[in-house]
């Protein structure tokens, strides 16, 4: 848990201009900044910043408060995801409270996995630009979808080669441990071998509401009938299917702007959507629609 003394120093350090400014255009008016409101369609700027008050006020919405508030409305962000956005925006190291050894190991784990996947999202999205097989076998699959290369690189898509273990040894030749290329699901140890889970497939990371890589989706794309045409990544202490809805990341803004959210079936049927144009749109990855997953939406709505 953040420590008091690290959230005082945000709170100090914080300029609310600053802070919105990074999102809304800014103009001075008077001791004030004004702008276009960022949770409406507007013509005439009714967002108002003050920096002597350190508040901000929204006059299309109602909506208003300090730089913390607006991040937590512009971008989601929980609590603690705003004070960290700002702790690294400020340059403030942050300060947690005493933790017992277990917590400790606990928390390491957990960030381990997620630098772990962080790592894989970048191995397939650079095989599926940047290496033959990728570019004629992943990338072709894509563009044969329709999806323009700011489409992939947006959504980040990937493609894992079909060899029994490249992303492992690439992983490893990095330094990441293989317990945590095991515990993401990425990985899968047999005895004294080592096997890729996603081999052969074109790869959809599925990010959480503030962006992280929680875990992926391959799609196959040969005609192996022993072989699940889609595979997810398995139950892990960072991703859990059913709290997960894919391209929330993507779409958060859309919905909290249009106040609705289309649930369509796939990972294609989502981007492409988003291609479109229409943004407030993600998919239950296969799942029926759980009640976190309505949890998820209704903080948007």
């Amino acid at each position: 848990m953040i420590t008091r003394n690290t959230i005082d120093k945000v709170f100090e350090a914080a300029r609310v201009e600053e802070v919105i400014g990074d999102f809304v255009q800014l103009k001075k008016a008077g001791s004030n900044f004004k702008g276009l409101s960022p949770f409406a369609d507007e013509k005439t700027p009714s967002f108002m910043v003050s920096p002597v008050k350190q508040i901000w006020k929204d006059f299309s919405s109602g909506k208003g408060g300090n730089a913390v508030s607006f991040l937590m409305e512009h971008e989601h962000y929980s609590y603690p995801e705003a004070i960290r956005y700002l702790a690294k925006k400020y340059n403030i190291e942050i300060e947690e409270t005493v933790q017992s050894d277990e917590q400790k190991q606990q928390a390491n784990e957990r960030e381990s996995m997620y630098l772990v996947s962080e790592f894989a999202r970048n191995y397939f999205h650079d095989i599926l630009l940047h290496s033959e097989k990728g570019k004629a076998i992943g990338l072709s699959y894509f563009k044969e979808r329709g999806f323009t290369d700011d489409t992939i690189k947006k959504f980040e898509l990937g493609y894992a080669l079909d060899q029994w273990n490249a992303f492992t040894e690439a992983a490893l030749a990095k330094g990441y441990q293989l317990e945590f290329l095991e515990k993401t699901g990425l990985t899968i140890v047999k005895e004294t071998q080592q096997f890729d889970r996603f081999k052969g497939r074109v790869i959809f990371p599925i990010h959480s509401m503030s962006g992280r890589v929680l875990g992926f989706g391959g799609r196959i794309l040969t005609n192996d009938k022993k072989a699940a045409k889609y595979l997810n990544s398995p139950e892990s202490d960072i991703y859990h299917k059913s709290k997960v809805l894919y391209g929330i990341y993507y779409a958060k803004k859309a919905i909290a702007k249009e106040d609705n959210c289309y649930l369509v079936e796939g990972y294609t049927d989502v981007i492409s959507f988003h291609q479109t144009g229409i943004e407030n749109v993600v998919a239950s990855s296969g799942t029926a629609l759980t009640s976190d997953q309505i949890r998820l939406i209704n903080r948007l709505t």
